[in-house]
């Protein structure tokens, strides 16, 4: 498997942004394929986000039971169950880009509002 079909995707939740924002701790959670296992999970974070990896912590979380009505009649099905790793990064290092873009809005929101104070 390639590294682009390994991590899947970034969860960003309010218990992992508290543990990526701790600075003894440095980890961030990913979701990814659920046929991978925790060394190729280590070798794709390494070598996509070019940090030292620790340890790799994997959990399958269950699908969940949904129901609906539609048509006056009730469906069932179940949601996907998915893979979370988290990943423990060398002291002193960190994944850039892992919150996505929208620390940079934030800064820009703040100097328009300092400008338009100015006015």
């Amino acid at each position: 498997m390639s590294n682009k079909h390994i991590i899947i995707k970034p969860i960003l939740s309010e218990k992992s942004t508290i543990l990526a924002n701790n600075p003894l701790l440095n980890q961030y959670t990913f979701q990814v394929a659920k046929k991978t296992n925790k060394l190729e999970i280590k070798k794709a974070i390494e070598a996509k986000f070019g940090v030292t990896v620790i340890a790799v912590n994997t959990s399958i979380l269950p699908g969940k039971s949904r129901s609906r009505v539609v048509k006056g009649r009730q469906t069932r099905g179940q949601t996907t169950a998915i893979k979370k790793a988290i990943v423990t990064v060398a002291q002193g290092e960190t994944i850039d880009g892992f919150f996505g873009v929208e620390d940079s809005f934030d800064e820009i929101e703040v100097l328009d509002n300092d400008n338009a104070a100015e006015a």
